[in-house]
């Protein structure tokens, strides 16, 4: 399981999902059908994400080992950044559809 902050048109969004690259062609089909075609992503600590999230966090897991290839977490701005520091995040990626 992975967890990604992706800064898209639309404003971050914290995705987790059971593949091992947000850039896998299922999760870009997941992402255009909820009107994500170009973003900016940065991999963040999936451990710090259950400690900071708690029981929604469990329940996006469970659907995760369950089938489900993407599920947003949070998509509250400042939420998001109030959790995260930049230290935390990953190496960026680009998409570009």
């Amino acid at each position: 399981m992975r967890a990604y902050l992706v800064l898209a048109e639309n404003g971050p969004l914290l995705v987790m999902t059971s593949r091992s690259c947000i850039t896998e062609e299922a999760l870009l089909e997941s992402l255009r059908h909820k009107g994500i075609d170009k973003f900016i992503a940065y991999e963040v600590p999936v451990e710090q994400m259950h400690e900071f999230y708690g029981v929604p966090f469990e329940v996006i897991a469970a659907d995760l080992e369950h089938g489900k290839d993407l599920r947003v977490l949070d998509f509250d701005g400042s939420h998001i950044f109030d959790c995260l520091s930049f230290d935390q995040l990953g190496q960026e990626i680009h998409y570009e559809h």
